[in-house]
């Protein structure tokens, strides 16, 4: 069984167990599945949106797939989340993937 089978069994039994959706999320991408990686992460945020650290992975991705105007709302959103939780360095990095962007 591959790392993504394995995630996809153990998120039949926890379907909204955050890690493992952002996991899976990352495997997705590693194997060229951009799209199905971008809807994963934004169900992910839809339903917990204090996961901080999949708004840097999702902007990035849309990124990737010429998405740049969706990037920026998720940077921002991820950014406003960071400074809420006082995820300084979260925040940091959300701003640096949005000033790259947008600069």
């Amino acid at each position: 069984m591959n790392r993504m089978e394995q995630l996809r069994k153990l998120l039949e039994e926890s379907p909204k167990d955050s890690f493992l959706r952002h996991a899976l999320a990352l495997e997705l991408q590693k194997t060229g599945e951009d799209y199905a990686a971008i809807q994963q992460l934004e169900s992910l945020l839809s339903d917990d949106p204090g996961y901080i650290g999949s708004y840097y992975q999702l902007g990035k991705l849309l990124e990737k797939t010429g998405n740049e105007n969706m990037a920026i709302r998720w940077y921002e959103q991820g950014m406003e989340y960071a400074k809420n939780a006082g995820e300084k360095r979260a925040y940091n990095e959300l701003r640096s993937a949005l000033e790259e962007l947008t600069f």
